[in-house]
């Protein structure tokens, strides 16, 4: 560390430096400018290098004039001491022997001390710009004499403390890291020391100072949310191991979980949550601001500059993501680092165009949706019409079978009347017979039940009924269409065969629209044979099973189908009868397939036609008996 007392060597170095003859330094006018930067620490320091950035970006000459800068480190954290002046003197003396700066540059409070101590022994006029230095520095150095400027910076070390506390409010503890061999960390102490009844109130103080680092950490290690961590940074711990400050503070906040903070804006790098600063390389620019007013020729007492830089709150992003501090929690002017881009700010071209085509998905996906809810509509209303179509169809063959079916009832009526006559006889006889009145009664009540089930047939196949999609038995189905058909065969002559398998074939369906289709199927076989001997008036039902699915064929001994193809006969409209209409078959196949099954036609080989109905099996629920 550089002494405070002027020295013969040092005042060597800086008449040296900025005193020449003016026979034999005087700068021609279109020479580069000389400009002396001479800066308190080692060249190497983050906030060095931040400094030169912000200062090397703005140091402008007007008129096209050039600037040559010239760096000077007295790396005063580090050396000291007789024989450490007396080298860098004469290394100084010889290199600056036939140079004198236009402006010379302070970075620090050492280095402004330096040139303080030798002022007497600049030359007259050469202005002196100090940086990176505080209000509270430059209250303990008094006035400034004249041709010294700058500007000064805020105190942090409050403010950022203040900011901590009010962001964790369940700490207990602030926890303090300085140390003091080292002049330059020893001010920070002093101010430390000077500002913790500030916070007692609230917060138990506990200050580490000139520990070695490896206590340092320890301790930083057993720290968790209930405790706030400030810490300066050093360049000598409590072991007199030299380091850098950004190096010291990476090692605390690798030790600790609790929140951290710093006194510079270099330490974000380290993992800091943040603090209160003026950046390095702002003022860097601010010092390139006031040189490049005094290279124009402004005197010191003229050049405009602000009366500090005040420190505004820079964090982390990801600390504050860490620690759970809200944005909205920021003061205002805060300066957020690290952030991570929003999609929108990383790809918003991209983000856009997305936008742009989940629009038009979603438009389209709208219009099917219409579209569907639309087709829906049409096929509720086709299956309506298509319902009131084979109601009608029904009715039609109703009517067709009106005659057999009244012939059926007929019967039975005419059974139960004669019945009723001879019991009436033989109570009007006296002749008690009871057991001839029972037989005669149990007669009454078959044919009773036998026309019931007639009309019982009839109805159900007359009625109209909502579409239902069942497990049924098509055999039983079958047996059904035998019994209505039954008496329409004797009418006609003709003869009603049916053959199914021994194994049960459950199909998903409406038992209705099944039997009417077999009906229909019946019905035209036997006009088909109407004209032909008794010997071919033979129509064949026969159910036989599949692998997948179950087929009924519905046979006759006709002339088969030869006059047009036989696609053509399920076609609306299409009929070979001199009184149909042509729906018949047309609406078979429409119950047929919207059963998920299909119909079709061939001609046998030993003549006549076959029609085939083939329906799938029903997949039903184990035990339950119901559709799975």
């Amino acid at each position: 560390m550089l002494p405070r007392r002027p020295g013969r060597l040092m005042a060597a170095v800086l008449l040296c430096l900025l005193s020449v003859t003016a026979a034999s330094t005087r700068v021609q006018a279109d020479q580069p400018r000389p400009v002396l930067v001479l800066y308190s620490v080692g060249r190497l320091l983050p906030a060095i290098l931040e400094f030169d950035r912000g200062f090397r970006q703005h140091s402008l000459v007007p008129d096209g004039q050039q600037v040559e800068l010239y760096e000077e480190f007295l790396d005063a954290a580090r050396f000291n001491g007789a024989d450490y002046e007396t080298a860098l003197s004469d290394h100084l003396v010889r290199k600056y022997a036939q140079l004198r700066p236009d402006v010379v540059v302070v970075v620090g409070r050492e280095a402004l001390e330096f040139a303080l101590r030798h002022r007497d022994r600049l030359p007259t006029g050469t202005p002196v710009v100090h940086a990176v230095v505080t209000l509270d520095d430059l209250a303990r150095l008094g006035a400034l004499p004249a041709g010294f400027i700058g500007v000064p910076t805020e105190d942090v070390f409050v403010p950022t403390v203040e900011q901590a506390l009010r962001w964790h409010p369940e700490a207990r503890r602030l926890v303090v890291v300085v140390a003091t061999a080292v002049r330059r960390d020893r001010l920070w102490y002093e101010r430390v020391m000077a500002e913790k009844a500030r916070f007692e109130p609230r917060v138990t103080v506990e200050v580490l100072a000139d520990l070695p680092t490896a206590d340092v950490t320890a301790r930083l290690r057993r720290l968790g949310n209930e405790a706030v961590v400030f810490t300066p940074g050093y360049h000598q711990d409590g072991a007199g191991a030299f380091m850098t400050p950004f190096a010291s503070v990476q090692a605390m906040r690798a030790a600790t979980r609790a929140p951290m903070y710093g006194a510079f804006s270099t330490y974000l790098e380290a993992g800091i949550v943040g603090g209160y600063w003026t950046d390095f390389e702002s003022q860097g620019r601010e010092a390139a601001r006031a040189v490049t007013q005094l290279l124009a020729g402004a005197p010191p007492a003229t050049v405009r500059l602000p009366a500090s830089a005040p420190a505004a709150m820079h964090v982390d992003w990801r600390q504050l993501q860490r620690y759970g501090i809200h944005e909205a929690a920021l003061p205002r002017g805060a300066v957020v680092h690290f952030r991570e881009a929003s999609l929108w700010e990383r790809d918003r071209n991209k983000v856009l165009g997305a936008l742009g085509i989940i629009a038009l998905q979603a438009a389209l996906i709208g219009g099917l949706l219409i579209e569907r809810r639309r087709r829906r509509h049409a096929e509720v209303s086709v299956a309506r019409s298509r319902n009131e179509l084979a109601h009608a169809s029904r009715l039609a063959v109703a009517g067709e079978l009106a005659a057999a079916l009244a012939h059926e009832i007929n019967q039975p009526l005419g059974a139960i009347l004669s019945n009723a006559d001879t019991a009436e006889l033989i109570l009007e006889s006296g002749v008690e017979r009871p057991e001839l009145l029972r037989q005669i009664l149990a007669d009454i009540r078959r044919d009773d039940v036998r026309a019931s089930e007639v009309i019982k047939r009839l109805r159900t196949l007359l009625q109209k009924n909502e579409v239902e999609r069942v497990p049924v038995v098509l055999d039983d189905i079958v047996t059904e269409v035998e019994l209505v058909l039954r008496p329409e065969a004797r009418r006609r002559g003709a003869q009603l065969v049916v053959w199914t398998p021994a194994e049960r074939s459950t199909v998903l369906g409406d038992r209705i629209q099944i039997q009417q289709v077999l009906i229909n199927l019946v019905l035209n076989a036997f006009d088909a044979t109407a004209d032909l001997p008794d010997s071919r008036r033979t129509v064949t039902i026969t159910v036989q099973r599949h692998a997948d699915d179950v087929s009924v064929d519905v046979r006759d001994h006709g002339p088969g189908i030869s006059a047009v193809p036989v696609d053509k006969v399920f076609d609306s409209f299409f009929t070979t009868k001199r009184s149909g209409m042509g729906l018949g078959l047309s609406i078979a196949r429409t119950i047929v397939e919207a059963h998920h099954g299909h119909i079709g036609v061939a001609n046998a080989a030993e003549g006549g036609a076959v029609f085939t109905m083939v329906l799938p099996y029903a997949v039903l629920a184990p035990g339950t008996g119901r559709a799975a």
